[in-house]
């Protein structure tokens, strides 16, 4: 069993990617953030606060790492951290690439061979259609943290990703699972939870033509337990 970090935003395509390689029998040992340092965005263009990401990775019960770097720094630091990882038995990362970011692909594959370790990309060659069908019938609750303001309104913040969202995604002409940056989600509930985040209170709030929902009430939720059918 090879053991992995999976590349993690806290929204819907990096925990479908983790769901997908544990169905495959990877070992996820730890979820891997990269805090790009940022005035302008304070919480990262994802809109999601490192204080809710690592609430998240409670709720799921994995380690998370949070490193902060500038853009610059990235590459180098990003190295840096996942070498450390590798002293400690990493073999391998996962990746939530879906298939029209080419350009990051062929990064995150020259990294990976660069540190000698598997790169996994268990989404890419999937339609985006897709990817969001698979997410929620595979059970995941996620919902919407942040658009850009020229082509989601504040409406859509807080939108459940659903069968519903999927239609009216596509209404609006724009990518399906917004692989141009047109939203970020954060995902609250799913079959790798352990417990469920409910969110009590989030304030709506527009920044640099993007439209943010802040989180800033939320308690982890017991999920009821599944008693198996008798025969």
């Amino acid at each position: 069993m090879v053991k992995v970090f999976v590349s993690w935003s806290g929204g819907k395509d990096s925990c479908l990617a983790c769901h997908k390689a544990l169905s495959q029998g990877y070992e996820v040992a730890y979820l891997l953030n990269m805090v790009v340092d940022d005035k302008k965005f304070p919480m990262g263009r994802h809109g999601i606060s490192l204080e809710l990401l690592r609430a998240q990775a409670q709720a799921m019960g994995f380690t998370l790492i949070q490193q902060h770097t500038a853009g610059n720094e990235y590459e180098r630091q990003f190295k840096s951290i996942v070498n450390k990882l590798i002293q400690k038995g990493i073999g391998g990362g996962i990746f939530g690439d879906i298939g029209t970011v080419v350009n990051h692909l062929d990064w995150v594959k020259r990294v990976c061979d660069d540190l000698g370790i598997e790169c996994m990309e268990p989404l890419w060659g999937q339609s985006q259609k897709q990817v969001l069908t698979d997410f929620i019938y595979a059970g995941f609750e996620a919902v919407v943290v942040a658009t850009k303001s020229d082509v989601m309104g504040p409406e859509w913040l807080g939108r459940k990703v659903d069968s519903s969202f999927i239609r009216d995604v596509a209404g609006i002409g724009i990518d399906p699972c917004g692989e141009a940056g047109e939203y970020h989600t954060f995902v609250v509930n799913g079959p790798i939870f352990q417990r469920r985040i409910q969110i009590l209170e989030g304030e709506k709030v527009l920044r640099e033509g993007h439209w943010f929902l802040n989180i800033a009430e939320y308690k982890l939720r017991g999920k009821p337990r599944i008693v198996p059918p008798t025969k």
